[in-house]
């Protein structure tokens, strides 16, 4: 009987026991059966965000300069390791050093990162095993030059930029990032949820650059080779296209290779004499000098308002384009007091001095100009020289443009095209005009001149033997730390190419040379550099078809063909020929031959016209004169002071006509 009582309590306790933990079940599973889901979930489960790749930057042509790839970095808890041979293996083929593979699979070892980063397929095998965790991330990569590194900029470890076009487009390239949820299986292997796939995440933008590669590296190698071939403390070059703005290459240079960043933007200077043909240009444009005008240098020495004024040519009395020819500063002085103070501001204002240009760089310098109510007494004899200004490179460049397409003012690009994740272009840059600063007539009056500045007067050392350069030499005194320092000089030039019809507008700025303080020395043979390598150049950002009608016949040229008249020999006319020789070896010896590539030109009708009086041109000039007139071209020497023509000038001739000009070589 008792022990029937205690088998019943017993089995009532147990019933009771069995109704509480129901009891207990239930309420957990259904009145809090969400709340303990959450728990499992938070400690099973994690939220990542997932890094979107940047775009990718590109070169005019295409060429990557700029890419994301998608990388993981590895952990390795050894002890978690159950196939060391095979973590061997896939480490190995990482190229991990040996030493941390030993670590990786010794289990006295708690927990192990692996240095580096490496690209997910590459890591696949070794992410696959158990006791390897693996942490995606993004990294850039630049297949650049240190030059163009300074106009890309760079990026942190976290994927967020500092610098250059990779911060000032940032909201372009960045893209969206995405959303996973990743699980831990039993094994301690993470996975994301197939049931809550996330959001993946939005490449940004890709954008393409004005930048042409190669002509960019022909202009960083030139400026290298200049910076220590002249002991030059640093340089800038700018190659811009004057008609759309597009900077086609931008290169800078400084003692120390670790500065990479784009001075031709940060970095203004004073431009010295390349700031003369402005004053030109304001004063033909507001009809204050003629043809006939006139200013007397003296003897190189001009004295006012108790400083003197230098010239390093003495000119006498000259024209303006003489001023400009021999860079006279007297001239250019005497020439600019017919500007009020207001008027020679507003000059160097429209030019676009002391603003900046707008292009899309985060630390762009707008340069110096004050205005005049700022200005000492002798502020504006400074600035008719290039001094009490500062301006960047690439000013400079956009400023010249203005000679070379006729009178305006175009905003600089750098930025082309961007094209979204889907291929889509959704911007494309266009010409846009900021003003007109001069007539058409003034713009190819001053362009007139700067080729006389190469052809004969002191950019000599420029000149290329078939083409026309139009340019303009300066060679301003440098300052640190706002003094000047005695012996230190900042020369620079600006050339046009081809001078008759431009394709580039190129800036060549030095600092502080050893090998010589002129320009003349200096700055405008690496232009000449520079435009040899591009004509040599596949791709270099040049209309082929229309520089071959650019061709003018060398002085070389033209002096073996003489040579070869005279010794009674056969010849032609490579002018109508349209091929190019230069001699070296003697007035027979031919060492090449580059025919250029030349669109058949329609037959033009046959009419009669009087010969151009070329008296008093120079031979390129003569020869272009004549072919624009319709007539075919037989250079000769005459022995005369200056061209003659046979027919005479003024005499009617069929287009078509051989006319044989002679000229004192």
């Amino acid at each position: 009987m008792i022990r029937s009582r205690r088998i019943g309590l017993a089995h009532a306790t147990l019933a009771v026991f069995a109704l509480a933990i129901l009891i207990q079940s239930a309420r957990v599973q259904l009145a809090q059966g969400s709340a303990w889901r959450a728990r499992a979930e938070r400690q099973q489960s994690t939220e990542r965000t997932v890094p979107a790749p940047r775009g990718d930057i590109l070169d005019a042509t295409h060429h990557v300069l700029a890419q994301s790839r998608e990388v993981v970095r590895l952990e390795i808890a050894p002890r978690e390791v159950k196939e060391p041979r095979k973590l061997r293996k896939a480490l190995t083929l990482l190229h991990v050093d040996a030493q941390i593979i030993a670590r990786a699979v010794d289990t006295s070892t708690k927990y192990l990162t692996v240095p580096g980063t490496f690209p997910a397929v590459d890591a696949a095998p070794a992410m696959a095993l158990r006791g390897v965790h693996s942490f995606a991330s993004i990294t850039r990569s630049y297949a650049v030059s240190a030059g163009t590194q300074g106009i890309l900029g760079h990026v942190d470890g976290s994927n967020r930029p500092v610098d250059g076009l990779e911060l000032a487009l940032d909201s372009i390239l960045r893209g969206t990032p995405g959303a996973a949820t990743i699980f831990k299986d039993p094994k301690g292997q993470s996975r994301e949820s197939p049931t809550a796939p996330g959001t993946p995440p939005t490449r940004g933008s890709s954008v393409v650059l004005t930048i042409n590669a190669d002509l960019q590296q022909i202009a960083e190698k030139a400026l290298a080779d200049a910076v220590a071939r002249m002991g030059a403390e640093g340089g800038d070059i700018v190659i811009l296209d004057p008609h759309d703005g597009d900077i086609l290459a931008m290169a800078s240079r400084r003692l120390d290779p670790r500065l990479t960043a784009a001075t031709a933007l940060t970095e203004p200077f004073e431009p010295g004499s390349t700031a003369k043909p402005f004053m030109a240009a304001g004063l033909l444009e507001r009809g204050l000098v003629s043809d006939r005008d006139s200013v007397d240098t003296g003897d190189g020495v001009y004295a006012i308002n108790g400083r003197e004024i230098h010239d390093e040519h003495r000119v006498g009395r000259a024209p303006l384009a003489e001023v400009l020819r021999w860079s006279s500063n007297i001239g250019i002085v005497k020439f600019s007091q017919r500007l009020s103070n207001r008027e020679e501001y507003e000059t160097l204002r429209d030019f676009g001095f002391g603003t900046p240009t707008g292009v899309p760089f985060p630390t762009e310098s707008g340069g110096i100009l004050r205005i005049p109510k700022s200005w000492s007494l002798q502020s504006a004899n400074s600035l008719a020289m290039g001094y009490e200004m500062s301006v960047t490179p690439l000013q400079l460049a956009v400023a010249y443009a203005a000679f070379a397409n006729g009178g305006e003012l175009v905003e600089p690009a750098l930025l082309k095209e961007v094209v979204g994740p889907d291929g889509s272009v959704r911007y494309r840059h266009e010409r846009r005009v900021v003003r007109r600063v001069m007539s058409r007539p003034v713009a190819d009056k001053i362009r007139h001149m700067l080729l006389d500045v190469v052809d004969e007067g002191t950019a000599l050392q420029a000149a290329l033997d078939n083409y026309l350069l139009a340019g303009k030499t300066g060679t301003p005194r440098g300052a640190v730390r706002g003094h000047y320092v005695a012996g230190r000089y900042n020369p620079n030039f600006v050339g046009l190419f081809p001078g008759d019809a431009p394709q580039y507008v190129i800036v060549v700025k030095l600092t502080a040379p050893q090998s010589s303080i002129f320009a003349a020395e200096t700055a405008a043979p690496v232009t000449k550099a520079i435009l040899e390598a591009a004509l040599a150049a596949g791709n270099a950002a040049l209309d082929r078809t229309k520089l071959a009608s650019s061709v003018v016949p060398s002085r070389k040229d033209t002096a073996r063909r003489v040579a070869v008249q005279q010794s009674g020999a056969p010849h032609e006319d490579s002018a109508a020929a349209g091929a190019t020789t230069d001699s070296v070896a003697g007035p027979e010896t031919v060492p090449f031959v580059v025919t250029l590539p030349m669109q058949p030109a329609p037959p033009m009708p046959r009419t009669v016209r009087p010969v151009p009086d070329v008296r008093g041109l120079a031979l390129r000039d003569a020869v272009r004169s004549l072919h624009n007139a319709g007539f075919r071209v037989q250079l000769g020497h005459g022995g005369a002071s200056s061209a003659v023509t046979t027919p005479a000038a003024g005499e009617l001739a069929q287009t078509g006509t051989l006319v044989r000009l002679l000229f004192d070589y």
